[in-house]
């Protein structure tokens, strides 16, 4: 009993965080275009985290497009900027976006 009891302990450690990421990414409206396992209007994020995976400079390049916007990346539709949004979010939610599995 102990020890299901550690395990769920745990589990709802780690999942916390990913649920208030989650959060946070439906706060600023980012899951409008975006899903973590499907493509919307915008890609998966898993297919963001597998693109950038090995890239030293993809927070920063993410940080950056997830401000300004951009286009090109994913295809035609452009992604508008995100000025309104945290820097603090900015960062936190790109962390977790290239942390998809």
């Amino acid at each position: 009993m102990k020890k299901m009891l550690l395990a769920a302990l745990l589990l709802g450690t780690v999942a916390a965080p990913a649920m208030a990421n989650l959060q946070l990414a439906q706060k600023n409206n980012c899951l409008s275009c975006h899903a973590v396992d499907h493509k919307v209007v915008g890609p998966a994020y898993k297919d963001v985290a597998k693109k950038y995976a090995g890239d030293k400079g993809a927070e920063a390049k993410l940080i950056a497009k997830v401000k300004a916007g951009g286009s090109g990346v994913w295809g035609p539709i452009p992604m508008p900027p995100n000025a309104q949004v945290s820097d603090a979010d900015v960062k936190t939610l790109v962390k977790w976006i290239l942390s998809q599995k």
